[in-house]
């Protein structure tokens, strides 16, 4: 995709903060004004920063009503109302209709906020013109349904849910437990995003005494805000009944508000407030409660410690990432009431405790401005834009998808700690790591390949007294059942510190093969190697851009998918080289179509250094293709007299190139020595 405007990569996935032009963000939103809540707020706020940085926003919402306008560039939709919850709107327009307000409005992004139905068709309008959508997991559908005993809606919207996520370019989610709910539907590419909070409107200082005489008569203030609606869970806080010495104060409004009344008949219900009067009661209240399990954040507890005010909430979901239990509140065991009444009643009783908690309550809440998170979102859009971009390059659609791949500033440091410099290094593989067509320089027959360009860069990026030792086992033609068989075990016997594995081409090529097998054969290796100590530079498999290679795609794509779980299980440093869409470019591939010429070589060298922490890899590599001269030689005959005659010739006769080949490099060599300088490698 072409933005119009710029954006630069850091290595951790995230673009920097420089927007030299106006980025168009199409908001596609599930819920919006006139109904205030959790969604319309911080939509609101996205809106107000985009504007402040001087981008383009178009929204897409619920409507109420024929006429219904949006005050603001968008399209408001014809929706109809929940029954028994009217203020919340469902709208489901044909996709067709939101391509066409999409493609007038030509966006960078689009933005779902909190998606389900509406979202859903923005997703797929996306999805038509060709557009990253950052999808917000706001609102836990599946919890919601649970509460209100629906089974098979349950099981409908947990399908939903995964299905809507996982086709999302990039899913933001707004706390730890919110992340992990995702992971274990099987979405991927989710990233932490909170909320921001408005310390100017919500803070100590609009502590109203007069408002404490109306409403408390002396009393401990212990408040709630929130939608009355049976997933918050108010109907909990009947066990803080008869707690001495206590004011129950009910700021809300929803479908439970008569049933609830009726509950807590000494609960004071004060409705909907909103602005100051909000951040006056707010701020009023001596201790905060949150009863709601199924929140992905807590916006209105950030709002109470913004106010000065401790918190006691549920162990569970976005609480977890908001509330420090014994500093600034209390998290009660989740469905235990018995514990919540304690915790509330510890603050009640005790002045000097909820005055520490309010004071390290605000002050945790201090940095969380929505400016900072407003540029944070920013960033996500950057990194939506550079995913989607690895997306259309890939010809089958499987997940886990990659990454953006791991790419540094010049000079950045890799950690915060040391890099670590590595003595050791073994390399595993077939016929692209044994460096096939990567004549570089090197004597006729001989070839060098990514691998020994890697072990160079290694041995310059950290040397020792006694040099850097490298071994290379790779072989033309070799399997996966040969990595554990052969290769594996060769390999444990040189104790190396670092070893790469690349393999699984020529399985793949085959005319029958089990893919997960396959896979669980490279995670047996893996974790062997691992299990010795070492680090292992795991490797995806990649196809040129050839329509001969389309019919391998999802092959290679189930493949990568599964290596990617390799390498988070077992700890392995993941070289995702099938995100690198120049490696696809047929200019990298040699003469024989199924290896990489030496500039393929050297691109494939270089983002492993970068993946290793290797510093100022990225400069280098433009270095060295900015001098560097190949060429080839010069060869007779047609490819298929070449290269596929004999390829099919050796197949008839069950015979394979690497027949009666060994490793180019069995044993370490050397690479440099007391002076610290790499040698070049021959074989």
């Amino acid at each position: 995709m072409n933005s119009r405007r710029s954006a630069s990569v850091t290595g951790d996935g995230r673009a920097r903060r420089r927007h030299p032009g106006r980025v168009r963000v199409a908001v596609v939103a599930e819920s919006f004004l006139p109904h205030m809540n959790g969604v319309t707020g911080s939509v609101l706020q996205v809106l107000e920063h985009l504007e402040r940085r001087g981008h383009d926003a178009f929204v897409v919402a619920p409507g109420v009503g024929r006429g219904h306008t949006l005050a603001m560039p968008g399209r408001s939709i014809a929706s109809m109302p929940l029954p028994r919850y009217p203020a919340v709107r469902v709208a489901a327009p044909p996709a067709a209709s939101l391509v066409r307000s999409l493609r007038s409005f030509r966006p960078d992004v689009v933005h779902l906020a909190s998606p389900f139905v509406l979202g859903w068709q923005g997703l797929v309008a996306a999805e038509a013109v060709q557009v990253p959508a950052v999808a917000v997991y706001q609102t836990d559908v599946i919890a919601y349904t649970e509460r209100y005993r629906l089974p098979q809606a349950t099981t409908l919207a947990a399908a939903h849910v995964r299905r809507l996520h996982r086709r999302a370019t990039l899913t933001l989610a707004p706390s730890a437990a919110a992340r992990t709910q995702l992971d274990d539907l099987g979405v991927d590419r989710v990233a932490l995003w909170g909320r921001g909070v408005d310390g100017i409107r919500f803070a100590p200082h609009r502590r109203s005494e007069s408002w404490r005489a109306r409403h408390a008569d002396g009393r401990t203030v212990v408040g709630y805000v929130g939608r009355l609606a049976p997933e918050k869970q108010v109907e909990d806080l009947v066990a803080l009944r008869g707690v001495p010495g206590i004011r129950l104060v009910v700021v809300g409004d929803g479908p439970s508000r008569a049933q609830l009344e009726r509950l807590l008949p000494e609960a004071l219900f004060l409705g909907h407030l909103a602005g100051d009067e909000l951040a006056t009661a707010l701020a009023s209240f001596d201790v905060f409660v949150h009863p709601g399990e199924s929140e992905t954040f807590g916006q209105t507890i950030q709002e109470a410690q913004a106010s000065g005010v401790p918190v006691v909430a549920t162990g569970r979901g976005g609480p977890l990432d908001l509330v420090r239990s014994s500093v600034d509140g209390w998290l009660y065991r989740p469905g235990d009431l018995d514990d919540l009444r304690a915790r509330v009643a510890d603050l009640a009783g005790d002045a000097a405790k909820r005055r520490a908690f309010a004071d390290a309550a605000r002050a945790a809440v201090e940095g969380r401005t929505w400016e900072s998170l407003g540029d944070r979102l920013l960033e996500h859009y950057d990194r939506a834009i550079a995913l989607h971009g690895i997306d259309r390059t890939l010809r089958a659609r499987v997940w886990p998808r990659p990454a953006l791949p791991a790419a540094r500033p010049s000079g950045a440091p890799t950690s915060a700690a040391e890099p670590r410099r590595w003595r050791r290094y073994v390399a595993l593989g077939d016929s692209i790591t044994e460096g096939l067509c990567d004549s570089s320089r090197m004597p006729d027959g001989a070839f060098r390949g990514w691998a020994d360009r890697l072990a160079q860069l290694l041995a310059l990026a950290g040397p020792t007294s006694d040099g850097f030792r490298y071994a290379n086992l790779a072989v033309r033609s070799r399997r996966v059942r040969h990595l554990v068989d052969e290769q594996s075990p060769q390999c444990l016997a040189l104790r190396p510190d670092l070893v790469s594995v690349l393999i699984g081409a020529n399985d793949l090529v085959g005319p029958r093969v089990d893919v997960a097998a396959l896979a669980a054969e490279v995670e047996t290796a893996v974790r062997r190697l691992r299990e010795s100590g070492a680090d292992v530079l795991l490797a995806t498999v990649f196809l040129p851009r050839r329509a001969a290679a389309g019919v391998l795609a999802r092959r290679f794509g189930s493949y990568n998918a599964r290596l990617r779980g390799v390498a988070e299980r077992t700890g392995a440093i993941l070289l995702d080289l099938e995100a690198h869409a120049e490696l696809t470019a047929v200019d990298l591939w040699a003469d024989d179509r199924v290896h990489l010429r030496s500039r393929g070589h050297r691109f494939v060298a270089y983002r492993a250094a970068e993946a290793l922490g290797v510093p100022d890899a990225e400069a280098l590599a433009g270095l060295d293709e900015a001098l560097h001269v190949d060429v080839d030689a010069v060869v007779s005959g047609t490819w298929l007299r070449r290269h596929a005659l004999p390829w099919v010739w050796r197949r008839m006769r069950g015979r394979t190139a690497g027949d009666g080949l060994t490793a180019k490099l069995p044993q370490y060599v050397t690479i440099g020595g007391p002076a610290g300088r790499a040698a070049s490698i021959t074989s």
